[in-house]
């Protein structure tokens, strides 16, 4: 029978939790000084010959709470692995790979994480987080732990590794978090199965990047067994998600965005933007993590940013961000795998339409799809939605349950 999906004592937990952690109202988040890159980020010289090689690894820890008084009962190793850039170019990613110490009866599945936002500076990356206590995920990140599963973490290209982060780049995203799966199964310290079942999670930037390893899958990574995606508020759109947030409470993210397409197409910022728009973004770039960023550039306008006085959405429509707005949009290609696409109607940073959307174009191209929308106040506050859908949803799939469909 197929478990139920309420919304239990564990999500409300989790609801107030996560709310608290990454409020830009909580404290700032912990840990080294946004110039310092510990020895560990700095990638070698020559990089191993294929994706998901792992290049260096060593024990780490995830504590749950800033005061490091309670650890998550899971073995922990921070890896450094190969993936690839927009280009195909070989680069080195860093991440977080967690293994219950609990038995577990069969092959141990591996949930690729995506992570949410966390910043553009190098100490916003998760894995520098986990290990601090700081980090704004770690009750979902808990929750799979707890039920057996092994979690691999992505940082993403540019987060901890030198380079500017290359924020909401598509396709980046994705190979990040399939490459990490691939360490995961490698690294022999894990003992994880090399070719177990696999599933791949994640809300906000992190649901747009388990949408796109979703969509590459089958073609990036064939021998990968994932048995489905949990994607939860994906910006699917960026055009519609950027005109959404210019102004807003969260407008930082517009930036992010910006600085991060240019990243991933080699493109200088400078001469878009005017002497304020170079100080924003070198702060972001260098210094704050998300939640001093948004507390300290909230409703900003872009358009105080630019050279030319337009904003950022509407530099979007213009050569060449117009291109590579649309290259980044998801619906475009079909899942070869079970999805489920959870998006709450009060989402105040990523529009529910934008999810139904992306549920819809995934339909028309064949793909198995669960779409479910929540009530739930806030898109911060709804992560707990999804990863209460999410986690049971996960069950079933490892379980060998046909996946339902809304389409």
């Amino acid at each position: 029978m197929p478990r139920r999906r309420a919304l239990g004592k564990w999500a409300v937990a989790a609801l107030v939790a996560v709310a608290t952690a990454v409020s830009p109202l909580a404290p700032t988040s912990a840990g080294a000084t946004g110039a310092h890159r510990p020895p560990f980020y700095e990638p070698p010289a020559n990089l191993p010959a294929h994706n998901g090689d792992v290049i260096r690894s060593e024990p780490a820890a995830f504590y749950l709470n800033p005061q490091k008084a309670a650890e998550s009962g899971a073995q922990v190793d921070r890896i450094m692995y190969r993936t690839t850039d927009r280009t195909g170019e070989p680069v080195a990613v860093t991440g977080t790979v967690l293994t219950p110490t609990t038995p577990r009866r069969g092959p141990r599945p591996i949930i690729g994480y995506a992570p949410g936002t966390h910043g553009l500076a190098d100490r916003c990356a998760p894995s520098r987080q986990m290990a601090e206590g700081t980090d704004s995920e770690t009750l979902f990140v808990k929750r799979l732990l707890d039920e057996g599963y092994a979690v691999v973490v992505t940082d993403y290209q540019g987060l901890g590794t030198p380079g500017v982060h290359t924020y909401m780049n598509r396709e980046v995203q994705g190979r990040a978090l399939l490459d990490a799966v691939r360490a995961a199964q490698r690294l022999d310290a894990a003992h994880l199965p090399d070719s177990g079942p696999v599933a791949l999670y994640g809300y906000s930037q992190g649901g747009g990047a388990a949408a796109s390893a979703a969509e590459l899958a089958h073609t990036y990574a064939p021998e990968l067994k994932v048995k489905g995606a949990v994607v939860g508020a994906a910006p699917a759109d960026l055009d519609e998600v950027a005109k959404s947030l210019d102004g807003t409470f969260y407008s930082v993210l517009v930036e992010y965005a910006f600085a991060g397409l240019a990243a991933g197409y080699g493109i200088d910022t400078a001469p878009y933007l005017n002497r304020h728009g170079q100080r924003v973004l070198s702060d972001l770039r260098n210094n704050r993590c998300t939640t001093e960023a948004v507390a300290g550039y909230a409703f900003l306008r872009s358009r105080s940013l630019t050279a030319d006085g337009r904003s950022l959405p509407e530099r979007n429509k213009l050569a060449p961000f117009d291109r590579i707005v649309a290259e980044q949009r998801l619906g475009e290609r079909r899942p070869a795998l079970p999805v489920l696409v959870s998006h709450s109607v009060l989402d105040d940073i990523i529009p529910h339409r934008v999810g139904a959307r992306l549920a819809a174009d995934w339909c028309r191209r064949g793909a198995t799809v669960k779409f479910t929308s929540n009530h739930i106040p806030t898109h911060i506050a709804a992560a707990a939605g999804a990863s209460a859908e999410g986690v049971p949803w996960l069950a079933d799939r490892f379980a060998g349950e046909t996946a339902p469909s809304t389409c």
